[in-house]
């Protein structure tokens, strides 16, 4: 699709992103990476700092799957302490620590307030968590301590306190734009990096791996030869190993399924309706799982559940009885009666679980958090499950196999990525004002980047929840926006944080993107996909039942 005559002169600075992408074929790498959520950006991060050749695809846009739609917080894993999974959260633990610091304009402290409902579950819960503090030792974010009856009414107006809770401290962050900014950090380093583009076949040859690649957005088709690949799709990875292991490579073999999806439903609501200053966790909703409500970005999400599936969809939808849960247990739990008007967005994330060998296939709640990693044939790696807070972990993990097994050699330079800090972050003698994750978002979001606005014409032509023209173009420019959703859902988290106000700012954010790339913005789609983040008119609080 060629561009448009009447794109500005500007638009070189996103042509240098998105370069034809036949360049591509003639350029071999050394590491292709398929997926651009959170594994697989830290695994081109981690390469091009090593000095590799670097390439990495992402079918639609970086974090447009699980990636984005986590519950926001940067966490050891309290529930996974309860388990008896100790190395898993005594490593989390460390890794969140690093993630704070690589990236404090995106991530930040955040203490927890638990609702209790007895002086033994008090107990209890007071115990593990201090044995939670205690495992982080001097990385630790702040104090365990009680929370009388008295102060757990300041903490939560809505909910009558009879008993004490526990306060302790985890973390939170924007986890698209900390996908981003990934992105941007491997490309800072060498990396080729691309979103809206699929791998749409795959397949070994003599010197590696050929994978044929298709543009999403213009329709180009181009091959690409790497030495090795690391699948890192997500909850989809099954796909890309159907096209690289699969029938049409070795016929009358299966693939069989590394992932069982989980789906995780959250609600948005204004601060006014749930006014928080630290976020509540119940450890004991009806049926066992854990309710949150988190103070993010101006407004107040309430999740998640757990629910599995046998897909995989590209836009999970909730399921009438997911809804109807967290409508009860919000009512039950923190005292809060909401109504349709005051639900702003509703939102849904897959995650990738690593499906069990045993009896217990069907329960997701149940499954590993830990990741996998597998060679599953020369040149040719998986890696799946983990989360957001060990991304980094995960990604050292996977260059160590890959240099083990031989399939890469040695890097030309040794890293430790837990000193390299990602793009926008301050250097770490630079002083920057604190962000606060709690309140509205703004070009604080940026970091050290947000200078770079004021060359941009609409700085101060504001569109609404903190975003300016100036940002768009910027995001355009410098983040590979091409879409309105690109925008809107995961540049600036406004689809997330209330989908009407995402519609009504879409047709100007268009607008923008198309002067900026010249490309198709997809507004039409964006619209649509609007009014699915939407509470479904057929399923009412009222109505709502367990």
């Amino acid at each position: 699709m060629p561009l448009q005559q009447e794109r500005p002169l500007d638009c070189y600075a996103f042509l240098m992103l998105r370069e034809p992408l036949e360049q591509w074929a003639h350029a071999p790498c050394d590491l292709l990476v398929i997926g651009g959520g959170a594994t697989g950006l830290g695994v081109a991060v981690q390469a091009a700092l090593e000095g590799r050749r670097v390439a990495l695809v992402e079918a639609r846009d970086f974090a447009s799957g699980t990636s984005s739609r986590s519950t926001k917080l940067l966490h050891g894993g309290v529930r996974y302490l309860a388990q008896g999974r100790l190395k898993l959260v005594w490593q989390a633990l460390r890794e969140r620590a690093t993630v704070l610091q690589l990236a404090p304009h995106l991530a930040q402290p955040l203490s927890f307030v638990v609702a209790e409902t007895s002086w033994l579950s008090w107990g209890v819960t007071a115990f593990g968590l201090k044995l939670y503090a205690w495992m982080a030792g001097g990385l630790s974010l702040g104090r365990t301590q009680m929370v009388s009856a008295r102060a757990m009414q300041h903490v939560l107006p809505s909910l009558v306190c009879r008993w004490p809770g526990v306060r302790y401290w985890d973390g939170q962050f924007d986890d698209a734009r900390l996908a981003v900014t990934l992105a941007n950090t491997a490309a800072q380093a060498g990396a080729r990096v691309r979103n809206h583009t699929r791998v749409s076949a795959l397949k070994q040859t003599a010197d590696g791996w050929c994978a044929e690649l298709h543009d999403e957005i213009t329709g180009q088709t181009a091959h690409i030869q790497a030495a090795c690949v690391v699948n890192a799709a997500g909850v989809w990875v099954d796909r890309l190993r159907s096209l690289a292991l699969g029938e049409g490579v070795a016929p009358g073999r299966a693939v069989q399924p590394l992932v069982q999806p989980s789906q995780g439903v959250h609600l948005v609501v204004d601060r006014a309706t749930l006014p928080l200053t630290e976020a509540v966790l119940v450890p004991r909703t009806s049926d066992g799982r854990v309710l949150f409500a988190v103070p993010w970005l101006g407004a107040t999400v309430i999740g998640t559940t757990d629910t599995p599936r046998q897909d995989a969809p590209l836009e999970p939808e909730p399921t009438a009885q997911e809804l109807a849960f967290l409508l009860q247990e919000t009512r039950r739990c923190l005292s809060l009666d909401l109504q349709p008007e005051q639900i702003r967005s509703v939102w849904v994330g897959l995650r990738p679980l690593v499906s069990p060998a045993g009896p217990g296939a069907g329960r997701t709640s149940a499954l590993s958090r830990e990741h996998l990693i597998a060679r599953e044939a020369p040149g040719f790696w998986t890696v799946t499950g983990g989360k957001w807070t060990t991304y980094r972990s995960m990604a050292a993990e996977v260059l160590q196999g890959v240099v083990g097994q031989g399939d890469l050699p040695s890097p030309a330079c040794q890293v430790d990525t837990r000193t390299q800090r990602l793009w926008g972050a301050p250097e770490f003698n630079t002083l920057m004002p604190t962000p606060d994750l709690k309140g509205p978002p703004g070009p604080h979001l940026l970091g050290s980047q947000a200078g770079c606005l004021s060359a941009l014409p609409g700085q101060h032509t504001h569109l609404g929840l903190g975003l300016t023209e100036a940002m768009v173009r910027y995001c355009a420019r410098h983040e590979w926006a091409v879409t309105a959703e690109d925008m809107l859902a995961r540049r600036w988290r406004v689809l997330f944080l209330d989908s009407r106000l995402a519609q009504a700012m879409a047709p100007r954010v268009a607008e923008i993107l198309q002067q900026e790339t010249g490309l198709d913005p997809e507004l039409t789609a964006f619209l649509a996909l609007c009014q699915r983040y939407r509470l479904p008119p057929e399923s009412p609080p009222a109505c709502a039942s367990a």
